[in-house]
């Protein structure tokens, strides 16, 4: 079960390198807004935020697995 938890976590951690690169480097949006740099790091911490939540999410799932089984 824990190797699907880390098969699991680098799946989000690609995912998130993957996105932020995307945001990072778009010149336009998909709604055809330019891209300064004041909303590309909006975009980032929006996807920071996601991020946190899915993480704490996983943490609690560590949680669970971790706990011996009686």
């Amino acid at each position: 079960m824990k190797k699907i938890w880390w098969a699991i976590n680098v799946f989000w951690i690609v995912l998130f390198g993957g996105l932020a690169t995307f945001i990072y480097l778009r010149e336009v949006d998909g709604a055809g807004a330019v891209q300064t740099p004041e909303l590309r790091w909006l975009s980032l911490a929006l996807l920071g935020v996601v991020f946190i939540l899915v993480a704490i999410i996983q943490l609690i799932f560590l949680f669970f697995l971790k706990k011996p089984k009686s």
